[in-house]
């Protein structure tokens, strides 16, 4: 069998991975690159190395758009073929890729009307409505812990990843020529004692280990931290009577933020100040997140049967309605907005940073990773002008990061969850999805726990298994 490194190699975003298998040609995730925009677009537009048609089955860890988000593009352009996910990432994926669709076809339509008056060429989206539905027609939902035969020579079982709702560890046994042989991929770990959610699971162990390393050389604060951190910025905006503008993923990250935020004010650590979710994907995948306690942690459910809704609270108000998201601007401080997207690239959080950031008086709070090339990444690097919207915003708000919250596991958890795997057994040991100066830190770490073959694949790669 051959394994071709095509997405998340030397980066962090577009993860894809290719398989061929004698008769067979299935990929795991099949995620937007995000970055450079007009680079990402054409990486994403096109696949280089493979004809969608010929695509068997494509097998998805999690909804994160990274991960999810090209689907549509890739039933666009001629995949029929099933989708395996868990039941919660269907749901996600149903909400999560309209709304990517959505924007891009509202990005399309404000581009174009300036390129029409210029007499320029005009631009389409990658794909649209009609094409997301088409994808969620091949969904085929599979329980965590349940063995799945796709055919005779490969059976798939998903295990709880802790990342994100329905996120997943995927686990192959695979046949070929008469021999048998098992390749485990991460999908995007999450931490341990994260709110809401199970710790990830351990794998069976594997001959072969595809694993991301987004933060393979760096360290978070504990989760108890999260509650501490968060109260003193709350304290601070109130002394400042500031606005605190948040990028958020709305999967995951808005519901782990909106949950801690709950336990602050129920505490009495601060006043409760008004929270606004501007975000019709968090409102949607909120309400998804309501529908699968299944996926939920002893704390959580706990937290559920006490006070019923972990996801609503005085002073938070859910908001969808477009002209409801202007009236923010006139809103006076203190006053928290959570508006996707987490890395700042799209949706209405733009709007919020180009009214806000301006003013020295206000935070913008980052709470999750963002990758090079991202506005989230320039605000993270505190330049001191960013473009939003093609047009220059003076950085002049304070910007403070929380990696306390983050979903990803650090280097010592990641390590510690290899370190659970069978050294002896596995023949090689992929690092994907990470920066590569966070590569070669996880694998020299790897390296130290005693793991012995590590590669580090490129775009492109190609390794015989």
């Amino acid at each position: 069998m051959e394994l071709q490194f095509i997405g998340a190699a030397k980066t962090v975003t577009g993860s894809l991975h290719y398989f061929k298998l004698n008769d067979k040609k299935f990929i795991i995730d099949c995620g937007l690159v995000q970055g450079k925009r007009k680079e990402s677009f054409e990486i994403n537009k096109k696949f280089e190395f493979f004809e969608p048609a010929e695509i068997d089955f494509v097998i998805l860890s999690h909804a994160h758009i990274d991960h999810a988000g090209n689907l549509p593009n890739l039933v666009k352009r001629g995949f029929r073929g099933n989708i395996y996910s868990t039941l919660a990432t269907r749901d996600l994926c149903s909400v999560m890729l309209l709304d990517s669709a959505h924007i891009q076809e509202k990005d399309v339509e404000y581009v174009n009307k300036k390129r029409a008056k210029q007499n320029k060429n005009l631009f389409e989206p990658l794909y649209t409505t009609q094409d997301v539905h088409a994808t969620m027609g091949l969904f085929v939902g599979l329980n965590y812990h349940r063995k799945y035969k796709i055919n005779k020579n490969i059976s798939l079982t998903f295990y709880d990843a802790g990342h994100i709702l329905g996120s997943a560890l995927v686990f192959l046994t695979i046949k070929e020529n008469g021999k048998k042989f098992t390749v485990g991929f991460s999908g995007d770990l999450g931490r341990p004692n994260l709110p809401i959610l199970r710790d990830p699971e351990k794998i069976p162990d594997v001959d072969y280990f595809i694993c991301e390393s987004t933060y393979g050389g760096r360290f978070h604060q504990t989760f108890d931290k999260s509650e501490e951190n968060l109260t003193e910025v709350l304290k601070k905006a109130i002394q400042r009577k500031a606005k605190i503008i948040v990028p958020s993923f709305s999967v995951g990250r808005t519901q782990e933020l909106v949950f801690v935020l709950n336990q602050i004010f129920e505490k009495g650590l601060v006043p409760p100040i008004p929270i606004f979710v501007d975000s019709p994907l968090s409102v949607n995948t909120t309400g998804i997140f309501r529908l699968h306690p299944e996926c939920f942690d002893e704390e959580t459910t706990k937290f559920m049967h006490q006070h019923h809704d972990p996801f609503g609270f005085e002073k938070l108000k859910y908001i969808t309605d477009v002209e409801d998201s202007k009236k923010l601007n006139e809103i006076e401080g203190p006053v928290m907005i959570l508006s996707a997207s987490g890395m700042a690239e799209a949706g209405r959080i733009q709007h919020h940073l180009a009214n806000n950031i301006g003013n020295k008086n206000n935070i913008v709070l980052i709470v999750g990773y963002c990758a090079e090339h991202t506005l989230g990444r320039r605000i993270v690097e505190r330049q001191p002008e960013v473009k939003i919207f093609g047009e220059v915003f003076p950085l002049n708000a304070e910007v403070i990061v929380l990696n306390s919250l983050s979903a990803h596991a650090d280097a010592n958890e990641l390590t510690h969850y290899c370190d659970q795997l069978n050294k002896e057994k596995i023949k090689n040991f992929f690092i994907v999805h990470g920066d590569e100066d966070q590569q070669i830190k996880f694998r020299d770490r790897l390296l130290a726990s005693g793991f012995s073959t590590i590669t580090i694949p490129s775009r492109g790669d190609v390794f015989s298994l």
